[in-house]
C-alpha cells in the first residue's frame, strides 16, 4: 500500500511541477513533495532508532522513556524512495518530460528485479525506454547468462564465505583472537561484494530480458587506488545518486574547501544511514568520507606515486571499515577491531581458523579473489577475441554448455541447503 501511496503521489505532484512555470513555486512544491518522501522513510524505517536515541536523552534529564508501537519496515522502501525522488527531481530540473501514463510510472517505481535491493535507476537514464523498447533475442540471452553469472556470485561464491563470516561475528567476543577476527572481515568483504554484485548481475540480467538496459552498478570496486576511486566502482547507482541529487545541489566543491568537506560529511552520513537504522552504518559512512577528504587534503596525489601502496590502502581502509557495517553495534565493532589489532588479547578460542580452511573454502576463495581482479573477465575478453577469428560456433557452445553446467549446480544448491537471503534485502 505504501508504494501504491508513493507511486500516486508522485505522479500527481510531477504533473503540478511540470505545469508551473514560476520558478520559485515548483521549488516550493518539489520541496514539499520530497518532504512527504523523505517523511515516509524516515517514520517506516528510523523511527524506532530516532525513539532509542531521544530516550536515551530523556534518561539523561531523568524524564520517563516514550513507547510506540514497532513500525514494520515495508520491503525495498530505500530504494522505491529514491526512485520517486529521482523522478521529481528530474521532471523538476526539466531534463525529461513528465510521465503522464501512470502505469508506465507505476513500471519504473515498482519495476521488480531492481526494487528490493537495487540498483538504484535514475528516472531520466531509462524514460525513453519505459515508453518504447525492443525485446530482442540477443538481449534476452545476454540477460540470461548474465542473470545466470550473478545467481553463482551468490549461490556459489557469495553463501560459502557467509557461513564464516556470519559465525565470526556473532562469536562471543572472549572466545576470538587476531587471526580469526582478520578471517572473519576478510569472509564479510568477500561475502558482501559477492552476494551484492551477484544480485546486480542478476537484476541487470532480468531487466535487460525484457528490453531495458540498466546502467553498470559495480566496476571491480576491490581493484580501487583510493577510497575515491572505490565509490566510483562500488554500488554505483548509489554513489552517483547521492552526487547528483545532493553533493551538488549543496554546491559540490563549488564554495570553498570547507564547504567541499562538510557537504562531503552529510553525503556520507546519509550513506550509512541509508543503509540502515543504527551507528554502526553512520560511522561506516563518517569512515569512508574522512578519508575522502584526507585524499582530497594530501593524500590523493602520494598515493598517485604508490602504484602498489594504494591498492593496499585502499583495501586496508574497505576491509576495517566494513566491520562497523557488519557489526550489531558499535560497542562490539569496537572491541572487534582491538582484537584484530592485538590490543585486546584473544580468549578461548572455540573453532580455529584451520577449522575453516577446508578444500571447498580454499578453491571458493581463490575463485572469488581472481574474479573480483577481474581475471575471468579478461579470459573471457581475450577469448571471445581468439574465437571470433575462428570458429565462433566452437565458443558459443563452450559459453552455453558452462552456462548450463552452473546453472545446474546453482539450482542442486538451492534445493538441498537452506533459504539464504541477499543483504540488501535489508536495506
Amino acid at each position: 500500500m505504501l508504494m501504491l501511496f508513493s507511486i500516486i503521489f508522485n505522479y500527481f505532484f510531477a504533473l503540478w511541477i511540470s505545469a508551473l512555470s514560476k520558478n520559485s513555486t515548483r521549488k516550493a512544491v518539489l520541496i514539499a513533495c520530497i518532504t512527504v518522501n523523505i517523511g515516509m522513510l524516515v517514520v517506516m524505517k528510523y523511527s524506532g532508532f530516532l525513539l532509542v536515541n531521544l530516550n536515551s536523552l530523556l534518561h539523561l534529564a531523568h524524564f520517563k522513556p516514550l513507547s510506540m508501537t514497532p513500525v514494520l519496515l515495508p520491503a525495498g522502501i530505500s530504494f522505491f524512495t529514491f526512485h520517486a525522488i529521482s523522478y521529481v527531481v528530474d521532471i523538476y530540473r526539466k531534463e525529461c518530460e513528465v510521465q503522464k501514463n501512470p502505469v508506465r510510472l507505476a513500471l519504473y517505481i515498482s519495476f521488480f528485479p531492481q526494487l528490493i535491493a537495487g540498483p538504484i535507476i535514475r528516472y531520466h537514464d531509462i524514460a525513453a525506454q519505459l515508453k518504447e523498447r525492443k525485446i530482442s533475442l540477443d538481449d534476452f540471452t545476454a540477460g540470461a547468462e548474465r542473470f545466470i553469472l550473478g545467481l553463482a556470485k551468490k549461490v556459489l561464491l557469495s553463501n560459502v564465505f557467509a557461513l564464516p563470516a556470519n559465525e565470526i561475528f556473532k562469536t562471543d567476543l572472549t572466545h576470538l583472537n587476531a587471526p580469526l577476527a582478520w578471517f572473519g572481515a576478510l569472509c564479510y568483504s568477500l561475502h558482501i561484494y559477492c552476494d551484492f554484485s551477484g544480485y546486480s548481475d542478476m537484476a541487470l540480467g532480468l531487466g535487460r530480458m525484457f528490453g531495458f538496459h540498466f546502467p553498470e552498478n559495480f566496476n571491480f570496486p576491490y581493484l580501487a587506488r583510493s577510497v575515491k576511486d572505490f565509490w566510483r566502482r562500488w554500488h554505483i547507482s548509489l554513489s552517483t545518486w547521492f552526487r547528483d541529487y545532493l553533493y551538488v545541489p549543496l554546491g559540490g566543491n563549488r564554495k570553498g574547501k570547507i564547504r567541499t568537506y562538510i557537504n562531503l560529511l552529510l553525503v556520507f552520513f546519509l550513506t550509512g544511514l541509508w543503509h540502515g537504522a543504527n551507528w554502526t552504518f553512520v560511522i561506516w559512512g563518517f569512515i569512508h568520507g574522512f578519508f575522502l577528504i584526507l585524499e582530497l587534503l594530501f593524500l590523493g596525489k602520494r598515493l598517485e606515486q604508490l602504484p602498489i601502496l594504494n591498492h593496499v590502502y585502499t583495501l586496508f581502509v574497505v576491509v576495517n571499515a566494513w566491520v562497523f557495517f557488519n557489526a550489531p553495534d558499535l560497542h562490539y565493532a569496537l572491541h572487534y577491531l582491538k582484537i584484530m589489532y592485538g590490543i585486546q588479547p584473544g580468549g578461548n578460542v572455540l573453532k580455529d581458523l584451520q577449522f575453516y580452511l577446508n578444500p571447498e573454502f580454499i578453491i571458493t576463495f581463490l575463485i572469488a579473489v581472481l574474479g573480483a581482479a577481474g581475471v575471468f573477465s579478461w579470459l573471457g575478453t581475450k577469448t571471445e577475441q581468439l574465437f571470433e577469428h575462428r570458429t565462433a560456433l566452437i565458443w558459443t557452445g563452450i559459453r552455453y554448455t558452462a552456462l548450463l553446467f552452473t546453472l545446474t549446480v546453482c539450482s542442486i544448491y538451492l534445493l538441498s541447503d537452506s533459504y539464504n537471503p541477499f543483504i540488501y534485502f535489508r536495506f
